[in-house]
């Protein structure tokens, strides 16, 4: 994976579609709908079905492709172990199927991010939760670590590029060693970086 193909992921891309000028807590609502019909989902002409409307409604949406591949690329070092998981354990037939419902379901929130500016995501998000205040729970705080997830999708997508990029650039390829070190340090580095930012506008654990 490339810098740039990091750049894109999770980030939105403005546009003038149905799915853009769509409210952003329908969008949410819907998204939270379809990942549980896609979970139920146990046979694989179904999940197919699924996956065509998705590519129709990223099409319908005018994501480029190569944006669109980007969301799953990361993916592809889970689904890869989880497919071997679980054919040995479940069997081939149920394997495909985790494996495509993990890729639909990556596609749609991938979807939902690209169509979606964050700031609307965090305003419906908010007014979802202020009825929890009664319950102790502080919307404006959750959707803060709402955005901070969001925004950290595309940062460690980008870090792992770089580190990779390093590696190749010592003849390092095949070490894990010379990949994973450098990976963790940046993240950690930019973690602290983020916190103290946080710390210096007044946002903590208190």
């Amino acid at each position: 994976m490339n810098t740039a193909a990091a750049h894109t992921l999770g980030l939105y891309r403005p546009g003038s579609s149905v799915l853009h000028r769509s409210p952003a807590g329908a969008k949410l609502a819907a998204l939270v709908l379809a990942a549980v019909a896609v979970l139920r989902v146990s046979t694989l002409p179904t999940l197919a079905i699924a996956g065509v409307v998705t590519i129709a409604l990223t099409a319908a949406a005018r994501i480029p492709w190569r944006v669109a591949v980007a969301q799953v690329r990361p993916v592809c070092w889970i689904a890869i172990p989880l497919l071997g998981f679980q054919w040995v354990t479940a069997g081939a037939s149920r394997a495909v199927i985790v494996v495509c419902q993990l890729l639909v379901l990556v596609l749609l929130a991938g979807l939902v991010t690209l169509t979606t500016r964050v700031s609307a995501m965090l305003d419906a998000l908010e007014a979802a939760l202020r009825p929890g205040r009664r319950l102790g729970i502080n919307p404006t705080r959750v959707a803060l670590v709402f955005a901070l997830t969001v925004r950290c999708i595309p940062l460690v997508a980008q870090t792992y590029a770089e580190a990779r990029e390093a590696q190749r650039a010592r003849g390092l390829e095949w070490s894990p060693t010379a990949l994973a070190v450098p990976l963790v340090v940046r993240l950690l580095k930019k973690a602290d970086a983020m916190g103290a930012a946080l710390a210096a506008r007044g946002i903590d654990d208190a």
